[in-house]
């Protein structure tokens, strides 16, 4: 009798390019915070509203009927003139509201979309570490491959917060390389790229006739220095995808409308993946999003005044228990090494915070390739209400004890 061949075995039902990703941190640490009560400090969404006049916007859009029904695919042209005139107003960068701004479905849409629609199998994609776990997930679904270049907490008495190598970048680049992906201001470090860091991008960019997309949602969250957008830079403006967003700066989190600006021949090839994603999204929102965007400029100063405000209570707070804090110079996160207080493992250290002390933080390990690198950072977000943060510093200081 043939012996029987043993059957295969069965091909698992997740698409091998996401099989490394699972459940987000960000989803495993809100579940937690709920479960013992603690204060979430983990994941990167404020706990109030933003400016009330932007929420009566989208009340009144949806009572017009503005936006009910279908947007137009590349967003309604009152977001996309507001958005060109907001590049052209604060930067000096003029963009053809018809041809060269697409409206998406948050940041993330639009960072998926550009991978998508940018990459192919094969093609390498350089991205600073660590990084936002989206970009990740958006490269394998390209098909790309991941090349990730390490930012590092700087010397004693250098510059503080974490510092990017050009000659580590410039080593990574290979004939294989398509595409930069840059964050600036920068997830989760709080790093915001220099003229001359950005200077020396370009340069490369150039030279090696890269593409580069640019995640900017943290543009008006600048503490220290100040944000230059890469496309502003010679050369960049034609291979330059830049990307933001209005939930960070308008403090509306959940109704997702971001956007893209760069040349029609760019945006035709965001726009050619993203139409099969969400097709359109938030229509309501986005007329509301055009009025915030013409708001004066007391309103990006006095958000910027506020959350500095909490970044220093939250850093002489994570100080005073002994972490070693890396001042960020935008964004609304701090990173802190835990060695300093003992400890080595940021993934243990989280998942154990919750009931220590009753505070949920982010290990920044989840967001590099090179895990060791990333081990002893731990993040926390102060885009809070006040009261709210110096109860955690409160709890906080149960670490020292």
């Amino acid at each position: 009798m043939t012996p029987m061949t043993p059957a295969p075995a069965p091909r698992p039902l997740l698409n091998r390019r996401l099989a490394e990703f699972g459940t987000t941190i960000f989803a495993e640490m809100s579940a937690l915070a709920l479960r013992t009560g603690a204060i979430n400090l983990g994941q990167g969404f404020p706990d109030t509203d933003g400016p009330e006049e932007v929420r009566e916007a989208a009340v009144r859009a949806l009572r017009d009927g503005r936006g009910n029904q279908y947007p137009p695919g590349p967003g309604v042209p009152e977001l996309r003139t507001a958005i060109s005139a907001h590049q052209e107003r604060t930067y000096g960068l003029s963009y053809d509201p018809d041809t060269e701004v697409l409206v998406t479905a948050g940041a993330t849409e639009a960072i998926a979309a550009s991978l998508l629609g940018l990459v192919e199998p094969g093609d390498e994609v350089i991205a600073l570490e660590p990084y936002y776990d989206s970009y990740a997930a958006s490269i394998a679904l390209a098909g790309g491959t991941r090349v990730p270049v390490t930012l590092r907490p700087g010397a004693e008495g250098s510059r503080s917060g974490f510092h990017l190598d050009l000659d580590e970048l410039r080593r990574a680049v290979t004939d294989r390389t398509r595409l930069l992906l840059l964050n600036t201001p920068h997830n989760p470090t709080g790093t915001v790229l220099t003229r001359e860091e950005l200077a020396g991008i370009a340069e490369l960019a150039v030279e090696r006739d890269l593409l580069v997309v640019t995640d900017e949602v943290y543009e008006h969250l600048v503490f220290d220095g100040e944000h230059l957008p890469l496309a502003s830079f010679p050369g960049m403006r034609e291979r330059t995808v830049t990307i933001s967003s209005a939930g960070k700066t308008f403090s509306f989190t959940g109704w997702k409308v971001g956007w893209v600006t760069g040349t029609p021949e760019l945006v035709t090839a965001v726009r050619s993946a993203k139409q099969f994603l969400t097709y359109v999204s938030a229509g309501p929102f986005q007329y509301a999003v055009a009025e915030a965007l013409a708001l004066p400029g007391s309103y990006f100063t006095g958000l910027r005044e506020d959350l500095r405000a909490k970044r220093d209570l939250l850093a002489k707070g994570l100080g005073e228990v002994g972490l070693t804090v890396h001042r960020p110079a935008g964004t609304y996160f701090i990173t802190t090494d835990i060695r300093s207080i003992g400890e080595s493992d940021g993934f243990a250290f989280c998942r154990a915070l919750p009931e220590r002390v009753g505070v949920v933080a982010i290990p920044n390990a989840v967001f590099y390739d090179h895990r060791d690198e990333g081990a002893p950072f731990v993040r926390f977000a102060f885009c809070k209400q006040k009261s709210v943060l110096e109860e955690a510093v409160t709890r906080l200081k149960r670490l020292a004890v």
